[in-house]
This record gives C-alpha cells, sequence and structure tokens, in this order.
C-alpha cells in the first residue's frame, strides 16, 4: 500500500468563460477517473515531443468517416508524428473526402433497409455514398495497375505513390492524410489493406498487384532501431499490433530494444475479454513491447472526443510550432 500512497490532494475542477482546452486539461490533471487520464495523456505526449521521441500513431475503425481527418492531417504536417499504422477504412474514407465528396450526418436508428435502396452505407451515425464508393474502388485499381511498375510494392511505397496522384487530382486544393503524409514523406503503413475498399478496387483490377507486407513488417522494426520512441494508439486492432511488434521485430533484425519508452492509448474495450483492443500496456511489458519504466497511459474513451481534446490542448503548448 506505501508504494502506492501519495500526499498529492486532488482539487476540485473550477471552469471560466473562455478556458482553453490547455487550461482546461491542466486543471483536470487533479482529478479523478478517466478526466485525469485524458489529462495525463496529453502531458505525456507533450513530453515525449519535448524529447524528441519517435511517435508511431495506429489510427483503427474509420476514425476518418467520424470526422478525424483534418485532425490527424495537422498532426502529420506539424510533425507530432512521425509514422502512421492505419487501417484500410481509414485511409479509403480519407481519399473519398479528399477527393470532394462528404460523409453526411445520419441517424443510428436509420432504416438500413431505405438506406440501401438508396445507396447509402452507414457508419453508426454517418453516411456515405456507395455509387461514389464504386468509382472510387475502379479509380484505384485502374491507377495501380495502369501506372505503377510491375513489381511488388510495400504499403507505404504504394500509399506515397496514391497520396502525390490524389494531391495532382485535386490541384492540393483539400488537404488529408494521405497527402500530407506524400508532401512530408512521412510513412505510413496498413498492414490489412486488403480489408477496405482499396483492396476491393485492386481485386477489380484486370491484372493483379502485389504487396510486400514482409518488407512493411522489416521496414518498421528499422524505424525504431536506437531511437526513443512514443505510441499512440486510437483503438486497437491491426495497427495497434503491428506498432507494438515493432520492438520485437527490431530484436531480431539487429537491434537492442527496450521497449517503447512513452504509450498513450484512446481505447472502449475492457482487458478482460482477452481482446487486443483492450490489452494493457502492463501486459505488452512481458513481450518486450513496452518499456517496463515508462510512462503509460490507458484512457477509456471514445477517440472521437480524447483526440481533439488532447490534440487541441498540445497544440497550444507546443505554441503552434511545428517539429523539424
Amino acid at each position: 500500500m506505501k508504494k502506492h500512497y501519495t500526499k498529492n490532494p486532488t482539487e476540485p475542477i473550477e471552469i471560466e468563460a473562455g478556458m482553453t482546452t490547455d487550461e482546461l486539461l491542466g486543471r483536470m490533471e487533479r482529478i479523478s477517473f478517466q478526466g485525469r487520464q485524458i489529462a495525463r495523456a496529453a502531458r505525456v505526449w507533450e513530453i515525449a515531443l519535448d524529447q524528441d521521441a519517435y511517435v508511431m500513431m495506429g489510427l483503427a475503425g474509420a476514425m476518418t468517416a467520424a470526422g478525424m481527418r483534418k485532425l490527424v492531417a495537422k498532426l502529420i504536417d506539424y510533425r507530432y508524428i512521425d509514422c502512421l499504422v492505419s487501417t484500410g477504412a481509414n485511409l479509403f474514407h480519407d481519399i473519398y473526402e479528399t477527393l470532394g465528396t462528404p460523409h453526411f450526418m445520419g441517424s443510428p436508428d436509420a432504416d438500413d433497409e431505405a438506406l440501401f435502396e438508396c445507396g447509402l452505407d452507414r457508419v453508426y451515425d454517418t453516411y456515405a455514398d456507395e455509387r461514389e464508393f464504386e468509382s472510387i474502388d475502379r479509380w484505384i485499381g485502374e491507377w495501380a495497375t495502369g501506372s505503377l511498375e510491375n513489381r511488388p510494392y510495400t504499403t507505404r511505397e504504394f500509399l506515397f505513390e496514391l497520396g502525390l496522384e490524389i494531391d495532382k487530382r485535386t490541384g492540393g486544393a483539400n488537404k488529408g492524410i494521405l497527402t500530407t503524409a506524400a508532401k512530408f514523406r512521412l510513412p505510413i503503413y496498413c498492414p490489412a489493406i486488403a480489408d477496405s475498399s482499396i483492396g476491393i478496387g485492386l481485386a477489380s483490377a484486370k491484372k493483379n498487384f502485389v504487396f510486400d507486407l514482409t518488407e512493411d513488417v522489416r521496414e518498421t522494426g528499422t524505424l525504431v532501431i536506437d531511437k526513443e520512441t512514443m505510441v499512440l494508439y486510437c483503438g486497437g486492432g491491426t495497427p495497434k499490433n503491428f506498432i507494438q511488434q515493432t520492438e520485437v521485430t527490431a530484436k531480431h533484425i539487429g537491434g537492442n530494444p527496450k521497449g517503447h519508452r512513452f504509450a498513450v492509448q484512446f481505447v472502449t474495450d475492457a482487458p478482460h475479454w482477452g481482446g487486443l483492443s483492450g490489452c494493457t500496456f502492463d501486459e505488452a511489458v512481458s513481450w518486450g513491447k513496452i518499456n517496463p519504466g515508462g510512462d503509460k497511459v490507458t484512457v477509456f474513451c471514445d477517440t472521437t472526443i480524447a483526440l481533439p481534446l488532447v490534440a487541441s490542448a498540445l497544440l497550444t503548448r507546443m505554441r503552434d510550432r511545428r517539429r523539424r
């Protein structure tokens, strides 16, 4: 009991008109429950940037459909993240919006049979145009098999070229995740790229397109060698594990990793069901993926709540400046 006891009192939060998110989260550091955890997440991310840690972000689900596209693009632009690992859904919805088609506000209680008849796809309370999806699917397949070299590509190479092509098509008028990453040559990986409309588009092309996924694994392992790293997980799933395993990969290819030094995750899954999305950072220590003495923060909260609050406060603390 002694080692867990402190004499630091909690402080009832006081709010005022005109408070910034930075000020709000600063005061939330002395309250309890998930409010304190969100505040701690912002502080750990700030410390990691101050110490020039290499920040790897895992983006699960369909957060771009949920309105996170420009936020993530800004994190790339300001270099508050250095590498992104994402689901294919997030990247396809990013393409869909960057090419000029909006998502629409809907309802989780909608009549889904009626939506199907209208050609609308539902992501909880948000709609997308299925006809636009099909058009983009076909375009991706035709572009990839008609413009790229006839060789295996890593997902990083493929997404970089795709970002450049989208930027060319839009004239840089609509900033997105892929186009911003291509501009700054920030690596994006998508280990489950086939599990998305990108995969459907490539499968519908007239000739096969091949990915070198094992090279993705090797590359991400080299990224963390001899670096102090931070991991930031928005949800769990494949992006989370793909980043977690970089420390193990680094060991196999000649590095001497000590586990990720800083770790923040926004999750809604509980650990006792045994799923990866709810996996604790303490469990990851047993695998050598997280540093035992690292700064670890788990926030049980929807990413669409936690990420905008934390990123906004971070932007203020960094005085709106870009990292090198």
